[in-house]
Order: structure tokens, then C-alpha cells, then sequence
């Protein structure tokens, strides 16, 4: 049977994931993307927990920076690779809370698995799933982060509604992603290694805020917000000189964006419950 679009972009993002995991290719983070896509992430070097084996620069931002985590919380992250976003989320939850990991990357899971080990957290797991179909059971959850992935999910609505169906009442997400201002080229959206360097499958600001909504959270913001450049000679590899001026004249911008919304309460008010 042949495969739809949606499971041939699943399998490009798990097979590229694969190969950046055992050491083998680099996608869309400082280390690896540099002078291949853009300079997209942000350096964690300055966090409490951060861990340099866990850091494969496939992010664009720092969510746990602006997430709220507090000690005894339960985190989950959202493709969480080689365990990065999750070393200082535990850092921050303390030996009472607890940190999950999901990510659908049989290689990225072994390779988290081997960093957890060599800490010799307790409070720290990882599991194999996809986001879609998170394999966390519903309310358990106090904070979801992610980092640099909603973007590279083909169906984002059940992505937010998952994580909606995991967050207890008042709990709440930080995440980071890459979202347009404006238009991308044709050609820009079918490059499938802009997709996996998370460009590609942007949706524009707009959309994106709007699937948010549309799953009921509350208080929604956008905490921190930078453009990130594409320089003309790596736009040169998917377009024309006068299709890369044209898309300059557009004044298009692709961003990081680190937003953040809650799950409304038991009582009906956002958070009043979060401490349950």
C-alpha cells in the first residue's frame, strides 16, 4: 500500500533523527546546521543542569528557561532527543518531581537512555512514542515543554490535543518552534532537508497561535520571539537568484518563537489547581 504524505514525512524526520542520534548527519540546531540552513537554536551552556552529551544543537530556543518548572513537578518533553530539555527540567523539579522524555527515535531513546544512566537520575525516563499518540496517560502531567519539534509533527491540532489530555487542570506548556511571518516559497516547503531542518514545515504565526486556541487553553503568550536569517547562498540551493530577491522583497521572516498557555483549572480558573 502506498504511503500517504503525512507517513513519508513521519518516516523522513525518524530516519534523519536516526542518523543524527548514532552520529551520522546534523539538522537544525547551532553545531550541526551552521552554514547549512541558518544559525537556528540558542546556547544552553549557562543553564543549571545542562549536560554537553545530551546537547545535539537541534533546537531554537530555551523553553525550560521560561517554563515555570517547579520542584516536585511532573515534566514531559516532546521529542526529547538525547535527553537535553530533560537533564535540566530535573534539575529543576528536584528528587521529588519527575521527568518524561518522548521521543519516536528508537536511536535518540538508547542514546538518552545511556546519558540517564551515566547521571544516574531515578526520577528520569524516556519513552518511545509519537506525539500524536502520546504514551502518557490522561492529567499527569504538570509542565510540557518542547523544543524545536511541534513544527516537524504533520497533524499539529492532535499534537495540542494531546498535550491537553496529558496537562493535569492548571497545568501548562512552554514550547519553542519556528514559525513564519508571511509567506515561503514553494519550492522552500518542498525541500525535504529544510523540513527536517525545521524550516519547511512551518505554519505562519497566525496558524499556529490559532491551533493553540482552538484546543481550549488559556492565557496564551508568546514569551520570546527572534528572526532567524537564512543566508542568500544556502536560499541559492532551492532557488533561483530572482526567486531568492523576490522572497527578500517579501519581507517574509522565519522566527523562533517560545510561547506559553495553560490548561484551565478544576475550579474553572486557570492554574487554581496546579498545586493538587
Amino acid at each position: 500500500m502506498e504511503k500517504t504524505l503525512e507517513e513519508n514525512t513521519r518516516d523522513l524526520v525518524r530516519r534523519k533523527y536516526n542518523e543524527i542520534a548514532s552520529g551520522e548527519g546534523g539538522c537544525c540546531g547551532q553545531r550541526s546546521c551552521a552554514g547549512t540552513y541558518a544559525e537556528v537554536g540558542e546556547s544552553y551552556a549557562g543553564l543549571e543542569g545542562y549536560v554537553a552529551d545530551a546537547d545535539l544543537g537541534l533546537g531554537c530556543g530555551l523553553p525550560t528557561e521560561l517554563a515555570g518548572i517547579r520542584p516536585g513537578n511532573t515534566v514531559l518533553d516532546l521529542g526529547s532527543g538525547a535527553g537535553n530539555d530533560v537533564f535540566i527540567a530535573r534539575r529543576e523539579v528536584g528528587e521529588n518531581g519527575r521527568v518524561i522524555g518522548v521521543d519516536f527515535s528508537q536511536e535518540m531513546i538508547a542514546r538518552a537512555e545511556a546519558n540517564r544512566a551515566k547521571l544516574g537520575f531515578a526520577n528520569v525516563e524516556f519513552r518511545s512514542g509519537e506525539i500524536e499518540a502520546l504514551p502518557v496517560e490522561e492529567e499527569q502531567v504538570d509542565v510540557v515543554i518542547s523544543n524545536c519539534v511541534l513544527n516537524l509533527v504533520p497533524d499539529k491540532s492532535r499534537a495540542f490535543s494531546e498535550i491537553h489530555r496529558v496537562l493535569k487542570p492548571g497545568g501548562h506548556f512552554s514550547v519553542s518552534d519556528i514559525v513564519i511571518d508571511g509567506e515561503l516559497p514553494d519550492k522552500l516547503r518542498q525541500a525535504a532537508e529544510l523540513y527536517v531542518g525545521c524550516i519547511a514545515g512551518a505554519l505562519s504565526r497566525g496558524q499556529y497561535l490559532s491551533v493553540i486556541r482552538l484546543q481550549g487553553f488559556e492565557g496564551l503568550e508568546v514569551s520570546k520571539e527572534r528572526e532567524i536569517v537564512i543566508p542568500d547562498e544556502n536560499l541559492r540551493k532551492h532557488l533561483d537568484d530572482e526567486e531568492v530577491r523576490a522572497f527578500r522583497a517579501t519581507g517574509s521572516r522565519i522566527l523562533s518563537i517560545t510561547l506559553r498557555a495553560a490548561q484551565p483549572g478544576c475550579c474553572g480558573k486557570t492554574n487554581c489547581c496546579s498545586d493538587r
